[in-house]
């Protein structure tokens, strides 16, 4: 039988053709696309190199953000980069029927499944290959507890909190974090957001005003867990600074973002 992600004639497959099927917009400047076509062989966690139609010659780097699927389902969590060559025309042109080729899986982004506990610390939409990685660690007999700090500007800008609210509901050893900024929304309005608002996520109550660094390096020392840190360079840089001066081993630090 023909490994995944190979030919077959024993040559091993580079690239692989998915189809968008869906493209939901969550916000102005963010979108949620999903695909299915060939099996593509990443680890969750890891990115890997997309072309679109509509910048053929451009290429840029994903985190998927559904783990390893044999039925070749892909999701994408893309945000407008001001500058960039692609993201805008991504977040905004997508269409069902677009045909992408992926390929490059690449990265050690990863939890262990039998190590110690996890702390996953996600800005924006740094979440996508933790939300990944959460769901693979849901395939295990017995998961690490796993403790997802996730951040925005604002409680609007928490774009997954319905489904993270709702993941933490069904798995016991996942906490999730929601930190924001600011408590308070920007006062010019977001029409995508209010045609995707729904009543699920998280209580005013339980959001904490901060940056993720500051609110995370309260926390102490993480000299006993596996942390992950990806979000912006911005945030990153502080964030791995903060963990660092905290008393978190830089040797248990892995990041994406800079």
């Amino acid at each position: 039988m023909t490994e995944p992600g190979a030919l077959g004639n024993g040559v091993a497959q580079s690239e692989w053709t998915s189809t968008v099927v869906g493209h939901h917009r969550l916000r102005h400047d963010l979108a949620v696309i999903r695909l299915i076509g060939e099996f593509v062989p990443f680890i969750a966690g890891q990115s890997v190199e997309v072309r679109v139609p509509q910048q053929p010659g451009v290429h840029r780097r994903l985190s998927p953000a559904l783990p390893p699927s044999l039925d070749g389902k892909l999701e994408f969590h893309v945000r407008t980069v001001p500058g960039g060559w692609l993201s805008g025309s991504l977040v905004a042109d997508t269409q069902q029927g677009d045909e992408w080729r992926i390929a490059a899986p690449q990265g050690a982004f990863t939890v262990d499944p039998e190590g110690d506990e996890v702390v996953m610390i996600a800005g924006g939409t740094g979440l996508a290959p933790m939300r990944a990685q959460i769901l693979e660690l849901a395939r295990q007999p017995e998961p690490p507890n796993t403790y997802l700090f996730v951040g925005g500007s604002s409680p609007r800008d928490l774009y997954a909190s319905d489904m993270l609210y709702l993941l933490a509901e069904e798995l016991d050893w996942l906490t999730v974090v929601p930190v924001v900024e600011s408590l308070d929304d920007p006062g010019w309005e977001d029409e995508w957001y209010e045609q995707t608002r729904v009543d699920i996520g998280f209580p005013a109550d339980e959001l904490l005003q901060g940056t993720l660094a500051d609110v995370v390096g309260s926390h102490g020392a993480f000299d006993r867990h596996q942390v992950l840190v990806c979000g912006s360079p911005a945030m990153t840089r502080a964030t791995l600074d903060r963990l660092v001066e905290t008393g978190t081993p830089a040797e248990r630090i892995q990041y994406e973002g800079l």
